[in-house]
């Protein structure tokens, strides 16, 4: 049995991180957590500075459209038709006679003059179709999604208009004397029209104007819209 302590005697203490071993020797525990240079220990690559602001485009551009519908329908026209002659191709190959919606398109094409009514019209359908498939090659798409200002240059980030549309009636309907308003948004301009049931109209004008260029800016967009605010009385009833 080992004999009682005098609680007069001091009591032996240890530093931190620091072990009792046997035999009475003291080794020191390495120290895991180091802080870096202006951060905290533990956080790791949590505290990355974000990227700098000349590093960032000045705008954003446009969303691009999958035209996912456009493109499927060209492709089952473009199958349909290739598929057709192929199938007459092979017919006639094999000394068969050829289909007879192909003879007749033949002998349409080599009897009818380039004035006639149905080549023009023809023409112009497919002169149509032709620039409608250019221009949905070469346009973006996506009118109804807005581009945001870019804060990282890996993440884009767009606004629907009817949430833009949304934002800007309810900071609308704040202003005193605004009785009701109706908004609508484009790609370059925002449509305000509002009804006022007391105050002057001028007054409610300039602080619309006010209240709704605070609001555009904190969209967020890379392209903010230009204000059209419009403020009239309603009308009588009856």
């Amino acid at each position: 049995m080992s004999e009682p302590r005098d609680p007069r005697e001091p009591r032996e203490t240890r530093e931190p991180h620091e072990s009792r071993e046997p035999g009475d020797t003291t080794r020191r525990l390495p120290v895991l957590e180091k802080e870096r240079e202006g951060t905290p220990a533990g956080r790791g690559d949590q505290g990355a500075h974000p990227a700098r602001s000349e590093e960032l485009p000045s705008r954003a551009h446009r969303f691009w459209s999958a035209r996912r519908v456009p493109a499927g329908i060209v492709a089952v026209a473009l199958f349909v038709v290739a598929g057709a002659f192929l199938y007459d191709i092979a017919a006639v190959r094999a000394h068969r006679d050829a289909l007879s919606w192909r003879r007749d398109l033949a002998r349409q094409l080599a009897e009818r003059p380039l004035d006639d009514t149905w080549v023009l019209v023809g023409a112009g359908v497919a002169a149509a179709l032709g620039l409608w498939l250019l221009l949905l090659a070469l346009t973006p798409g996506l009118r109804s999604l807005l581009p945001m200002r870019p804060v990282h240059p890996d993440l884009r980030a767009g606004l629907d208009r009817d949430a833009a549309a949304q934002v800007l009636r309810d900071r609308a309907m704040e202003v005193a004397g605004v009785q009701s308003a109706r908004v609508r948004v484009h790609r370059r301009k925002a449509d305000v029209r509002a009804l006022a049931h007391f105050r002057e109209l001028d007054d409610v004008h300039d602080d619309l104007d006010t209240a709704l260029t605070e609001a555009v800016t904190g969209l967020g967009l890379s392209r903010p819209p230009a204000l059209s605010v419009r403020v009239r009385r309603p009308g009588k009833k009856g």
